[in-house]
């Protein structure tokens, strides 16, 4: 049995293992599990595939993108510019394993966008500086878009919270959340940005997934907004996920 999973802390909130059944029930799969693994400390990911020779490969989630880096042995280009990964792929020789880093977030997210969106490249604004939105700000950087980020964490360059004038907020192209404020349970979270500020044209995209129609969302389709949440991302991921572990070239 070949069998795969995702790591994070806590996992209560993920869809991958449903997403996986359900993909591998539909193309009549029947070598294949996809398993979760809760983590409380990332150091011993390469613990799990030494402890199970059939683990061929592991997504990777909050809070660990960023942090799991230091403990594979190589990442691909693409993960590398980002600085982050979700996908984890593991080559196997005799009782040795090597792992490598992917990162899919961001063909995820690339893929997703509305075509009228592709179009319209300008400013967007991206909440939160984590794993995900890492991600995000490559694919739009490398898509013509001019990403800004608003930040609680004060890193140079980024903008805080309480910064983003009207005139900014109402000039994005779109604003992405990258954070998990929103997320079940605590469904009535939301980025404290000014929503009076929005204007009709523009598109929120929440990578919140759950509820499908988070508070974020709520705000921008009070005031006119198109809306989108992060469910066709994650499954973009995923399936390039799956490409990359059945990839022998890669």
């Amino acid at each position: 049995m070949r069998r795969f999973g995702l790591t994070g802390f806590p996992l209560g909130h993920s869809f991958s293992a449903k997403y996986f059944a359900g993909k591998f029930r539909d193309e009549a799969i029947t070598d294949c599990e996809y398993v979760n693994y809760p983590l409380s400390d990332i150091s011993i990911v390469r613990d799990l595939f030494l402890k199970d020779k059939s683990l061929e490969g592991l997504n990777v989630t909050i809070p660990y993108k960023k942090s799991v880096i230091q403990y594979i042995d190589e990442i691909d280009q693409e993960a590398s510019l980002i600085g982050a990964v979700n996908v984890i792929k593991a080559y196997r020789e005799g009782n040795q394993v090597r792992l490598k880093g992917f990162n899919t977030d961001a063909y995820g997210f690339a893929v997703s966008l509305p075509d009228d969106i592709r179009k319209r490249v300008g400013k967007v604004l991206v909440l939160g500086s984590g794993g995900a939105a890492a991600a995000i700000i490559h694919a739009l950087s490398i898509s013509g878009f001019s990403p800004l980020v608003v930040s609680r964490s004060g890193f140079p360059g980024t903008i805080a919270y309480d910064r983003p004038s009207p005139q900014l907020i109402s000039e994005a192209v779109m604003i992405v959340n990258a954070t998990p404020l929103g997320m079940y349970p605590d469904t009535e979270g939301k980025p404290e940005i000014d929503y009076d500020s929005l204007q009709p044209e523009q598109l929120l995209y929440d990578l919140v997934y759950n509820p499908l129609t988070t508070s974020f969302m709520k705000e921008g389709a009070a005031r006119g907004c198109r809306t989108m949440n992060g469910l066709k991302m994650l499954e973009n991921q995923a399936d390039r996920a799956w490409e990359i572990w059945n990839d022998s070239s890669l």
